[in-house]
């Protein structure tokens, strides 16, 4: 059985287009590549967990995709703004050591904010003004394959990185 695989994911942006009505419009495409990746776990990584509580969080989820939210990662404040480059990144490897014992976990990301991770190859970065898309469902399915297969060096699942 591969090990457990956990996808740290944004919301705005991700889960629907920024800006635009929060109705989570891409999630059901996102849980869909998750139903081919029975080791796949969700840490919610975005700001809304700082509004909401892990269960309003984890009920915007399908039924069968609830158990598999593993938890909210870890608000880190930083204390200058130079700290804010790779914070999402910080506050996900915090989660990681105070809930998964095993060293080199494997993980990724899924954010529309480039500068929230410094781990590209782990990153799956969505364009802003369109959220998810079969495009990056495509990308998750194979960077998740890659991490199931321990390859975790590679170049990011997309060539082309969209800068705002």
């Amino acid at each position: 059985m591969p090990r457990t695989t956990f996808v740290f994911m944004d919301f705005d942006g991700v889960t629907h287009p920024w800006g635009e009505v929060e109705d989570f419009r891409c999630l059901p495409l996102i849980e869909s590549v998750l139903r081919e990746f029975n080791e796949a776990r969700v840490v919610i990584a975005s700001d809304w967990r700082m509004l909401f509580s892990q269960a309003k969080l984890v009920a915007r989820f399908a039924e069968d995709i609830r158990p598999r939210v593993a938890g909210v990662t870890p608000h880190i404040l930083p204390k200058h703004g130079s700290e804010l480059h790779g914070l999402r990144e910080r506050e996900a490897m915090l989660w990681l050591a105070q809930h998964d014992p095993e060293p080199h976990a494997q993980w990724c990301a899924l954010d529309d904010a480039p500068g929230n991770w410094l781990t590209r190859s782990r990153l799956l970065l969505t364009d802003f003004k369109r959220g998810f898309i079969e495009e990056d469902a495509e990308a998750l399915r194979r960077l998740l394959e890659n991490l199931r297969r321990g390859v975790t060096d590679e170049a990011p699942p997309r060539a082309g990185l969209r800068w705002r």
